[in-house]
């Protein structure tokens, strides 16, 4: 299953990532850098604990970057997305931190710290078209006002690059629980979700736990579709969290994804990638 008609990866935080053509996916691809090859009379160096994947192009055309943290084809799967409204900026730290924070053991963390590059660089809820993503997704779709209205939905289902990206990302991981942040309402949404992992969440960040209503179009009534019970949102309070509450989020983030429930292997082969 292709993530996105280009993909690349890096191997740190540093280094630019490079667009690959042609990568063919044998259930989950890990791109692995010319940086980790050995060399004649070498032991080949162990797989970085990060890498940095290129999963998707923005309207504008800035990456979409997922970091992957831990084995692809550890029992246990994560997706973390740092932020979806390109105003609310306030969980993209938190999912930064989180990547640098180590692997979890028996967890693949797939983080996505923004799948809206466009919105975060102008400071606006939508993409550079106008659509909030968190309506875009195909479950229960719908239109919702006119261009320019605060919840433009786009012309149809996954209209949009990024939500697309997005998608395509999902399909190929199918994690056992995901965690989508947005603001300023400070709770964790009482979803069809995993309760027992948003009852913990709530728990370990002091957040109440509380319904929200269910928006046509949005990513995690999607997702509980695709794999059943698994994401839910975390609507932080407003502003940025201070480095105390950040660390307080990690290490809640690392605990559900101890906790999360084993999921289908996605690669029943040894990943290959090949080069056009």
């Amino acid at each position: 299953m292709r993530l996105a008609p280009r993909l690349g990866t890096t191997t740190g935080p540093t280094r630019r990532a490079r667009p690959v053509l042609g990568a063919v996916l044998v259930g989950l691809l890990p791109l692995a850098s010319g940086t980790h090859a050995a060399t004649a009379g070498q032991r080949r160096a162990a797989p970085p604990a990060e890498r940095r994947f290129v999963i998707g192009y923005s309207l504008e055309r800035r990456p979409i970057v997922a970091i992957l943290v831990g084995s692809e084809r550890a029992p246990r799967r994560m997706l973390v997305v740092g932020c979806t409204h390109g105003n609310e900026t306030a969980g993209i730290p938190v999912a930064d931190a989180l990547a640098a924070s180590g692997p979890v053991r028996g967890v693949a963390l797939w983080i996505v710290p923004t799948m809206n590059p466009d919105g975060v660089a102008a400071r606006t809820r939508a993409n550079a078209r106008g659509v909030d993503l968190n309506r875009n997704f195909p479950d229960a779709w719908r239109p919702l006002g006119p261009r320019g209205s605060a919840e433009y939905a786009g012309a149809r289902p996954l209209s949009e690059p990024e939500s697309r990206a997005m998608a395509s990302l999902i399909e190929a991981v199918r994690p056992g629980v995901a965690v989508w942040f947005h603001q300023p309402l400070g709770l964790v949404d009482d979803s069809e979700g995993p309760r027992r992992l948003e009852r913990l969440f709530a728990a370990r960040v002091g957040l109440p736990l509380t319904p929200l209503p269910d928006y046509p179009g949005s990513a995690i009534g999607w997702e509980d579709h695709l794999v059943a019970n698994s994401a839910f949102v975390v609507e932080l309070p407003p502003g940025q969290l201070s480095p105390a509450s950040r660390r307080r989020y990690v290490a809640a983030l690392r605990t559900l994804a101890a906790g999360a429930p084993p999921t289908t292997p996605v690669a029943r082969a040894p990943a290959r990638l090949r080069l056009a």
